[in-house]
């Protein structure tokens, strides 16, 4: 019992505060907008919501614990091919979830039990890491065409396969994450000037590439005027609903327009929320949401530069940057609906498992900067996994 409270106690002091209190207050927020709207969303997505919060805060705090350096390095190739092995299984059996619009495989049905994942959300834990450990083993020759290749193709072969399951929207995560971390490791700037002109030239046959849905949806998303009646009128809806709320929203058990807008618990629950709690509602979940980001890359900034826990909280604050932005864009009708979620506040399981992944991993990164370091606070687990080797 004694050594139970001691790991515990330990575990608790590998959490950085500021972080933790960010999460908690997005997924309490979450919780009781999901709450007030029970009897459209049904109980339940207030049940399933409540319990994987739970399961994220213990599994938080497990990521926080256990060393994030035994774990990758020693896993890494297995977190790679176990990542393309499960993306590869979802291109052949997956399906497109409640989204009937699509053709998007990008759920699997876990036997037995029929539960459905998005693998998708999971790879990003796995990704983040051997990317980060990649690019901090070459770090010194990543201008090196020879260098950078191998890197690229790391990142193809994820970025890849999502694309031909058809999700656009978690490619372009992918996409940019790829971008943050490769420019934090030193890549030089003409690189992604050249990137960018070769992506300019090659886009009349990119964008034949796209589904129609595809395509309409980005040119209905900067515009939902176009097609107020089809595409744009879940954009315009989302856009009337957070005007609604006004100042300071029509309560908990309040509003009205949320229950006409399709995926108003997931994609667009950021106009729910701004429904039911106004202005002030949704201004302060963008300011968590600004303190949980700034407060990532201060986490980068201070990380220790003898291990790649920079590039990996890099690449989480990536992720966080491009879906708050981009969802939070489509609420308010000014930017294409691509289906991304709100990290911790939209209703889901797999997101909200997997931020809760990442979060432990800044957490663990936290445990091993530094600063924390010199103040004896890196009490993490060190597993013998070595077996593994053989």
């Amino acid at each position: 019992m004694e050594r139970i409270k001691r790991i515990f106690l330990d575990a608790i002091r590998n959490i950085d505060p500021v972080l933790f209190v960010c999460s908690v207050l997005l997924s309490v927020i979450s919780i009781v907008t999901i709450w007030g709207a029970a009897d459209n969303f049904g109980m339940s997505k207030l049940y399933m919501q409540v319990f994987i919060f739970f399961v994220g805060i213990a599994v938080t705090v497990l990521v926080a614990y256990v060393d994030f350096r035994t774990i990758v390095d020693k896993l890494w190739l297995y977190m790679l091919v176990g990542s393309v092995a499960i993306l590869a299984l979802t291109l052949i059996v997956g399906s497109s979830g409640v989204n009937l619009e699509t053709s998007n495989k990008s759920w699997l049905v876990i036997p037995f039990i029929g539960v459905m994942i998005q693998p998708s959300e999971f790879v990003k834990f796995t990704f983040i890491c051997t990317f980060a450990r990649h690019l901090f083993s070459v770090k010194e020759r990543i201008n090196q065409p020879l260098t950078l290749l191998p890197v690229l193709l790391h990142a193809a072969l994820i970025i890849g396969l999502i694309l031909l399951s058809g999700d656009l929207g978690v490619a372009l995560v992918y996409i940019f994450i790829m971008a943050v971390m490769l420019f934090c490791a030193g890549l030089h700037p003409l690189y992604f000037v050249a990137a960018a002109i070769l992506v300019v030239l090659l886009f009349p046959f990119l964008w034949e590439l796209l589904e129609p849905y595809q395509q309409t949806r980005i040119l209905v998303g900067f515009n939902p005027e176009l097609d107020p009646l089809g595409k744009g009128l879940q954009p315009l809806r989302s856009r009337a609903a957070i005007a609604a709320g006004g100042l300071f929203g029509n309560g908990i058990f309040g509003g009205y327009l949320y229950e006409d807008l399709a995926a108003s618990h997931t994609d667009f629950i950021y106009a729910t929320v701004c429904e039911k709690f106004g202005f002030f509602g949704g201004a302060a979940v963008l300011i968590i949401f600004i303190v949980m980001v700034v407060r990532v890359f201060m986490i980068a900034h201070t990380a220790s530069h003898s291990d790649y826990g920079g590039l990996i909280c890099v690449g989480v604050g990536a992720m966080l940057i491009f879906q708050i932005v981009l969802n939070v864009g489509m609420c308010f009708a000014m930017l294409p609906v691509i289906g991304l979620t709100l990290p911790l506040l939209s209703c889901g399981g797999s997101s909200m498992l997997a931020t809760f992944m990442m979060l432990g991993l800044l957490h663990n990164v936290y445990s091993h900067s530094d600063a924390v370091q010199r103040l004896g606070k890196n009490d993490t687990l060190d597993i013998d996994i070595s077996l593994l080797d053989s």
